[in-house]
């Protein structure tokens, strides 16, 4: 299973709550954090659905 680096680069203030629960979800939550996870299709979900917020790179 192939991982990725997924690291927050904007901000979650003034952004719906689903999307700062799914930002929470994936264990970042502070800009310039970055979390390595397995790329599941639960987790590719969730990195399109706050796709504006993180930057993502393939391990």
């Amino acid at each position: 299973m192939s991982k990725v680096v997924i690291t927050q680069v904007r901000s979650i203030i003034k952004r719906p709550n689903d999307q700062k629960l799914t930002i929470k979800a994936l264990g970042l939550g502070k800009i310039n954090r970055s979390v390595e996870k397995d790329l599941t299709p639960q987790i590719e979900g969730m990195i399109k659905k706050v796709a504006h917020l993180v930057s993502v790179e393939n391990k």
